[in-house]
């Protein structure tokens, strides 16, 4: 990684910023960036570095959700010593988000080799990609039908069990090409929560799941080898985009299906399916 130019840290920024939060899959799209960047995508420093720079997003989040993450950090803690707080749905909330987060901790500790080895190649993103845009097409087909006959569920009705399951689902984010708000969006879709709490709810349990995985690779990767320069520009940049895309997709789907994005996700599936093919691309 010490060849890791400024300006490929500038890219990788950008790339892991706007995709992290969109259901296209950041992993996979900073897969198929570092191949034709001309990093080796199986080498530990340059995984270490992909997870390193999704500390910009998460701070992100953080600063755009900061008044309902503090908000739900009070509701938590008075509920553990106070009973009648406990009733109070921020509480309920909050351990949604913790329970959900704990699946998708315990499945790629364990998994981690094979989740930064075998999975990482271009031939499971591609896969990936049009594998889960059926799942998200079947959610969004579902949540329509919802509309017309019991109506959606809001923030206000998200319960511990909502969380669990989510939780599950984000899991099959740990495959390259699924993308983690694409499986949690769609889970909440599933449960019958409207777009934006879905959407909203993939950001509050995208913070420990992500800290967690970027701290793990800053504390057990030899940070000298990644070029400490062009990881800060990593980070800030990804901070940046990030929190533009964060203020987008909430706007976006208040109003837009994520069918535009299962359209994309197939042709850049079929795309990277074809290259690979014709060896333009090689999978690792």
């Amino acid at each position: 990684m010490s060849d890791l130019t400024y300006l490929s840290s500038v890219i990788l920024g950008v790339v892991e910023g706007l995709t992290e939060y969109l259901p296209v899959s950041s992993t996979g799209h900073l897969t198929i960036t570092e191949k034709l960047l001309g990093l080796q995508v199986s080498d530990p420093a340059v995984t270490a570095y992909t997870a390193i720079i999704q500390l910009g997003a998460i701070a992100a989040t953080i600063l755009y959700f900061f008044k309902d993450i503090v908000r739900l950090l009070v509701a938590w803690f008075r509920g553990l010593t106070n009973a009648e707080a406990r009733t109070e749905h921020d509480y309920s909330l909050a351990w949604a988000v913790i329970i959900g987060s704990i699946p998708v901790a315990i499945v790629g500790f364990l998994g981690k080799n094979l989740v930064s080895g075998a999975l990482r190649s271009l031939w499971v993103v591609a896969a990936a990609l049009i594998v889960w845009s059926a799942v998200m097409w079947v959610a969004e087909t579902r949540h329509t039908r919802l509309l017309a006959t019991s109506g959606e569920r809001g923030e206000g009705t998200i319960t511990v069990k909502d969380g669990l399951v989510i939780g599950l689902v984000q899991c099959f984010s740990l495959v390259p090409g699924v993308s983690r708000s694409g499986a949690t969006i769609s889970a909440g879709l599933f449960r019958g929560l409207d777009r934006v709490t879905a959407t909203r709810l993939s950001f509050f349990m995208a913070i420990p799941a992500l800290t967690a995985a970027g701290l793990y690779e800053a504390a057990s990767t030899n940070l000298s080898s990644l070029g400490k320069g062009q990881m800060a520009v990593g980070v800030v940049v990804a901070f940046v985009v990030a929190y533009a895309s964060i203020a987008w997709l909430l706007r976006f789907v208040a109003t837009n299906s994520l069918k535009s994005f299962v359209y994309y996700r197939v042709a850049l599936g079929v795309v990277l399916i074809v290259l690979l093919g014709a060896n333009v691309l090689t999978a690792t």
